[in-house]
């Protein structure tokens, strides 16, 4: 979802539309008790991504709702990373990401699966681009937690170029090996 430009003192700001959309997932309100009261502050999680293979998240602190957002917004475009899709829609492998005591299980799904994944992991894969995806949150269920660890697990995605180009072969070869292992499995 894309953010309209603020208006500030009557007049909005000059903003060139940005390539991210971006995601707010959590707002945490702090409160610091002085002498006449309390002094909220605010803490915002936010998901970037291009909707393309790039996303990151950010996080940040601030008196004013508006304020956090801004900063976690700035820090998750400063956080981005690219995530190799298989045909721009899925996983190429399933994969286990962890996070303090968060885990995730993210699994490659068929066409037409859509999103199987809660919360923090949702707007990850949304921003992503992911459109197939089946999503399992283990352990922590805190929105920071999860977030971290469905990143860990993403950094451990491996393309088939990518694994071909370090054991120095072919992609071909590689993809045959597979498929070949499939047969194999198929007869018994």
């Amino acid at each position: 979802m894309a953010r309209e430009p603020r208006r500030e003192g009557g007049r909005e700001r000059d903003r060139e539309p940005s390539e991210f959309v971006d995601k707010l997932v959590h707002i945490n309100r702090v409160a610091k008790v002085v002498k006449g009261g309390r002094r909220f502050g605010f803490a915002a999680l936010v998901i970037v991504g291009d909707q393309k293979g790039r996303v990151g998240f950010g996080h940040g602190k601030a008196r004013e709702v508006p304020e956090a957002i801004r900063k976690a917004t700035d820090a998750a475009k400063r956080n981005v990373t690219r995530v190799p899709l298989r045909e721009g829609r899925t996983l190429h492998h399933d994969v286990h990401g962890r996070h303090g005591a968060g885990k995730v299980f993210l699994r490659a799904a068929p066409p037409g699966t859509g999103i199987i994944a809660g919360g923090p992991m949702r707007a990850v894969f949304e921003t992503l681009g992911m459109q197939d995806v089946v999503a399992k949150s283990l352990g922590s269920s805190n929105p920071y937690n999860m977030v971290r660890a469905t990143f860990d697990a993403l950094k451990h995605q491996d393309s088939p170029r990518s694994v071909a180009a370090r054991r120095s072969i072919k992609v071909s070869t590689l993809q045959g090996r597979r498929q070949g292992a499939d047969s194999e499995a198929s007869t018994d």
